[in-house]
């Protein structure tokens, strides 16, 4: 995307954050020199040198507790007629999260994982966002899509969630451990989420998005 940006605008300049050095890694390959570049940051400290067009944030904002006042951070960078962007996953109530938070609150678990158990309130509700935005003096913009995505394989919601909501839990358990805990949640996820006659799996997947703008 960011490349893509640069065609359409010749003289922007474009600045990608993400603390993940495999992410960095990934994008590097769409870098342009002067124009699109990538650096290592944590969004709650990263700052722009000055004022900007344009703010996106894809997938970031669930991972900040908090991240109204990251909002309102972003706000204020943005020029007259500038936008932000963002786009968060609403799902934590769904049973994804939902049986993953009560395994890591259980009794076998609860001593090491409670802290890594999903929170239902991770994210606002799309009238939260607008009320954050619209404080700021933005004029947003806000709505939310499930999408239905339909799976195949063998347990195919676990791999699913496996490198996104599932990762700071296996991240404190050791090899045994993390699979019998992953061997337990894919029971309960099989259960949640049974498959069809035809051999697919459906995974309703809700996201919230808001798009705001700064009057010129």
């Amino acid at each position: 995307m960011t490349a893509s940006l640069a065609r359409r605008w010749p003289s922007a300049r474009v600045t990608g954050v993400d603390s993940s050095p495999e992410m960095l890694a990934a994008a590097a390959t769409s870098a342009v020199p002067g124009r699109v570049e990538f650096t290592a940051g944590d969004v709650r400290d990263w700052a722009p040198p000055g004022p900007v067009d344009v703010v996106v944030s894809n997938a970031v904002l669930h991972w900040v507790p908090g991240h109204e006042q990251q909002l309102t951070e972003w706000a204020g960078w943005l020029t007259p007629g500038g936008w932000l962007a963002v786009q968060v996953p609403g799902n934590f109530r769904a049973p994804t999260h939902a049986l993953l938070a009560d395994l890591c609150h259980s009794p076998r678990w609860a001593a090491r994982l409670a802290d890594a158990a999903p929170r239902p309130e991770a994210v606002l509700d799309p009238a939260g966002y607008f009320d954050v935005l619209a404080a700021t003096g933005l004029v947003p913009d806000v709505w939310e899509t499930t999408y239905l995505h339909v799976l195949t394989g063998t347990d195919p919601v676990l791999g699913w969630v496996r490198s996104t909501v599932l990762r700071p839990a296996l991240a404190l358990l050791d090899d045994d451990d993390a699979a019998e805990f992953t061997a337990e949640y894919a029971a309960a996820l099989r259960a949640a989420y049974p498959a069809r006659p035809d051999g697919t799996t459906l995974l309703p997947f809700r996201r919230v998005f808001a798009v705001a703008t700064r009057p010129s």
